[in-house]
């Protein structure tokens, strides 16, 4: 997988290094393949589709994706989780127009790892990884802690965008308290 270079603009709120981020740091720049990583951690790795649908994009997300403001997505998230133990909550913005050829079937994953298909495309490239403290009000801590019995007081995310002449796709990885546990 190539990498492409890609400068955050001064107003962005997602940082080029995961400043302060102590005990998950060594998770959040890892730049491999998330999902690898946590199968050779996790035998009973487990991928639970929490909700496949049709909206708007955030509107950091919208103006990275280079989307029109009314412009629908597909929206996909996820827990990967180690047995019942959620690790990781995985939010993806699939643009309609990234739906095709190549990427055609992204959009019936159902159950199935996106980092797979994605890291398996060696002509896939990836911008460098951003990072993001959540606070409770934002909407992906939110969606994220929903599980979490424990609220933590906030929780560290880092996400790319995925292009391929049929597109891009942005994935956000928020990291929650159970995969300092692996």
């Amino acid at each position: 997988m190539k990498t492409l270079a890609k400068h955050p603009s001064p107003r962005a709120v997602w940082l080029p290094k995961p400043a302060s981020s102590g005990v998950y740091r060594h998770w959040l720049v890892d730049a491999g393949s998330l999902t690898r990583r946590l199968q050779s951690r996790c035998k009973a790795f487990s991928v639970k589709k929490v909700c496949q649908q049709r909206g708007r994009a955030l509107r950091d997300e919208a103006q990275l994706l280079g989307m029109r403001a009314h412009e629908n997505a597909l929206f996909r998230e996820v827990f990967l989780c180690c047995g019942d133990r959620p690790l990781v909550f995985a939010h993806s913005v699939l643009p309609r127009r990234s739906l095709r050829g190549a990427w055609h079937g992204l959009g019936r994953l159902g159950e199935r790892p996106l980092g797979a298909a994605l890291f398996a495309n060696p002509v896939v490239v990836r911008t460098p990884l951003t990072y993001r403290k959540l606070m409770p009000s934002h909407v992906l801590y939110r969606r994220a802690a929903e599980l979490l019995k424990n609220k933590p007081p906030c929780l560290w995310a880092r996400r790319s965008v995925f292009s391929l002449r049929a597109g891009s796709i942005m994935v956000t990885e928020v990291f929650l308290p159970g995969v300092l546990e692996l």
